[in-house]
């Protein structure tokens, strides 16, 4: 099976860098099935119901959420509707949607998609993402219930998403980290046959500070004071991910590459 992975979509110019590239990359890859974290894809802060529309329009297959899952509050209730959209595992038990679901992909393969928060350095406590992703794990067999599993590990810290993916080894087709806007290098497979990635970046305008205006993040840095609220950069996106291909008969990883189109990173992957 083919995948791609989409970082976190930053505002406008990631909804219109994922509207413009998204639909040719299905084509050109092949693609079975996209997953794209969507949680800062209105004004950068959460995702709305219109903008989660446009996305799946655009050739998404699932859209992952995050810690700013719910800051557009009609994903409330949209959520509950839209079972392409997940939030995170272990987010408040109270909360609406689902942290995990299979999906059919073409050839009646099934995908299964989780998401969890991290615990070091995010500003609230979170339930323990390993045990919620282990659940999961070992409910939906890989290579036997579904023929992949794409886990999206929305974490802080580098050293608890890695730990993430050697939990899942084996078990996972991919593991790949958003959050923190910034892709990482080192697209790997893993000794048990799961692809990973620290982080998948953002797909967002990088002359920005991780996707907002400079401005204010830069006065707040040598100030210590805010002025105005933060805003999103609206130059060229880029467009940031990574690829996965499959086997289809145990789910694991044969092939992992770094995607990077247009903007202002150097291009990588296609």
């Amino acid at each position: 099976m083919k995948l791609l992975f989409l970082g976190d979509v930053m505002g406008r110019a990631g909804r219109a860098a994922v509207a413009a590239r998204l639909p040719g990359l299905r084509a050109d890859l092949g693609l079975d099935f996209v997953v794209v974290n969507g949680e800062n894809a209105t004004s950068g802060a959460g995702l709305s119901a219109a903008h989660a529309k446009a996305l799946l329009d655009a050739g998404a297959d699932c859209l992952t959420l995050g810690d700013h899952a719910f800051d557009q509050k009609d994903m409330m209730g949209f959520i509950e509707s839209e079972p392409r959209i997940l939030r995170p595992l272990n987010f408040a038990k109270t909360a609406p949607g689902k942290g995990a679901r299979v999906f059919t992909a073409p050839g009646g393969r099934k995908v299964l998609v989780a998401q969890v928060l991290g615990q070091v350095f995010m500003k609230r406590p979170f339930d323990d993402p390993f045990s919620a992703v282990d659940q999961v794990l070992r409910a939906h067999t890989l290579g036997a219930a579904v023929q992949a599993a794409i886990v999206d590990v929305h974490c802080e810290a580098t050293s608890e998403k890695m730990g993430m993916g050697h939990w899942c080894d084996g078990r996972a087709s991919l593991v790949v980290g958003t959050h923190t806007h910034v892709p990482t290098g080192d697209a790997m497979i893993l000794k048990g046959g799961t692809a990973y990635l620290t982080d998948a970046g953002m797909c967002g305008d990088y002359d920005s500070v991780i996707g907002m205006e400079k401005l204010e993040p830069m006065r707040r840095f040598v100030t210590g004071m805010a002025k105005e609220r933060f805003t999103p950069a609206n130059g060229e996106a880029t467009l940031s991910g990574v690829y996965v291909e499959t086997d289809d008969a145990t789910g694991k990883a044969k092939t992992v590459r770094m995607i990077r189109i247009g903007g202002r990173l150097q291009g990588a992957g296609v």
